[in-house]
């Protein structure tokens, strides 16, 4: 190994080591009411949660028997409006899974479409995905929405984002079989896409990198079964994992780390930020829970 080599190494290891000194849960609570919540999402601006929920009485991710809805809550884990959307006598939803809010925009993916809603007037409008099976999370970069299919092994994208009241948006593949199966994606500050891989637990994926001209680039080993993701202030990535059960964290170049375990669902989490803390909410898909899991940094 070379000096440069060994050097830039061991400034890995102490990233890593640094943001487990640095961060550490200090409180992790749970609360039900939900019915199989698959995602979370935080708004900001009105300081309030949306929780997709598939609904019905049997955990059925793939299902269009018109049953999902997504519920308002609050900071605090209790449900402010069960059901938001959709509204009483407007169309279906089946089974809302990532969740991204921007200003007054949600988007939620819905198996084979995506929905984006208003959240002052709760106005909506579902967009068909052609060629998608499994939508899964949905995230804004620059003017464009990117989906994830997790179970078509593809990436397309929605332009213009903020469909709402578009004429034609227009729906683009940016890649398929690759063996990537993305799940999770993030948009990061320095303009990459970054997605997880899912697939089986025998299968473990990795995460990886879209970049601006388009190229793919795998960044980590493989994880396991990869569903949400959020960037943190110094690039490395919080994402859930189904094969560990858990809440983790990854530097590049090092271990991941556990930060919370236990769950039997972990699926596409949100980050309530606060300064030198953090409440990550992640819901629990196959308990339908959600789990506030409070980090401070020391």
């Amino acid at each position: 190994m070379s000096k440069l080599t060994a050097a830039i190494a061991l400034s890995f290891c102490f990233a890593a080591s640094a943001f487990a000194q640095s961060w550490r849960v200090s409180s992790d609570q749970t609360y039900g009411g939900f019915k199989f919540p698959e995602s979370a999402a935080y708004d900001a601006k009105a300081k309030v949660l949306y929780v997709g929920n598939f609904g019905g009485e049997k955990l059925a991710p793939a299902e269009k028997d018109g049953l999902g809805y997504i519920s308002k809550v609050g900071v605090n884990g209790k449900i402010i409006e069960e059901r938001w959307v959709p509204v009483k006598g407007g169309e279906a939803m089946n089974k809302p899974k990532g969740i991204w809010i921007q200003g007054d925009r949600l988007w939620v993916t819905d198996i084979d479409a995506v929905w984006i809603f208003d959240t002052k007037t709760k106005k909506g409008r579902k967009l068909a995905l052609p060629g998608v099976v499994f939508a899964n999370d949905p995230a804004v970069m620059g003017k464009a929405l990117y989906i994830s299919d997790n179970r078509g092994d593809k990436l397309v994208k929605v332009e213009p984002a903020d469909f709402l009241t578009a004429k034609n948006p227009q729906v683009t593949e940016i890649f398929s079989g690759i063996g990537a199966n993305p799940n999770g994606v993030y948009p990061s500050k320095s303009g990459v896409l970054y997605f997880g891989g899912f697939l089986a637990p025998d299968k473990p994926k990795s995460l990886y990198a879209l970049g601006v001209s388009g190229q793919i680039r795998q960044i980590s080993a493989p994880l396991g079964r990869i569903d949400g993701l959020y960037e943190m202030a110094d690039g490395s990535l919080l994402y859930t994992d189904w094969n560990t059960s858990s809440l983790s964290h990854w530097t590049e170049g090092a271990p991941p780390k556990i930060l919370a375990a236990g769950f039997k669902g972990p699926a596409d989490f949100t980050v309530i930020p606060g300064k030198n803390e953090m409440t990550v909410v992640v819901p629990d898909l196959v308990q339908s829970q959600l789990r506030f899991i409070h980090l401070r940094k020391q």
